[in-house]
């Protein structure tokens, strides 16, 4: 299962980071508490689109590139989860094993 909040998270902490902010500075800039940021960043809670907003306009990054890095990133998951879910199929594995896979049609 892909969950939006942890890779929300995982974004908004790379953005963070690469602009070389602490997570004080960043609650400062902010004024959103520092424990409910680092809760944001580490996926255990959901940021409202207020704070979203509030936290990219203290990074100076446009929330429509954060909701793309994050649109991405969920694209990301959902095909290696896609490419797990076939590999564990009965015919792939037959496949993967070189086992002659016939067909009664």
């Amino acid at each position: 299962m892909v969950l939006f909040r942890r890779l929300l998270g995982d974004v908004l902490r790379g953005a963070r980071m690469q602009r070389g902010m602490t997570l004080r500075e960043l609650s400062a800039e902010a004024r959103v508490s520092l424990g409910y940021i680092s809760e944001i960043e580490r996926g255990q809670k959901e940021a409202s689109s207020e704070l979203l907003a509030s936290l990219c306009q203290a990074m100076d990054l446009p929330l429509s590139d954060v909701l793309r890095d994050v649109a991405d990133a969920v694209a990301l998951e959902e095909t290696a989860l896609e490419q797990v879910a076939v590999a564990r199929t009965p015919l792939a594995a037959a496949r993967r094993a070189g086992d002659v896979v016939a067909s009664a049609a």
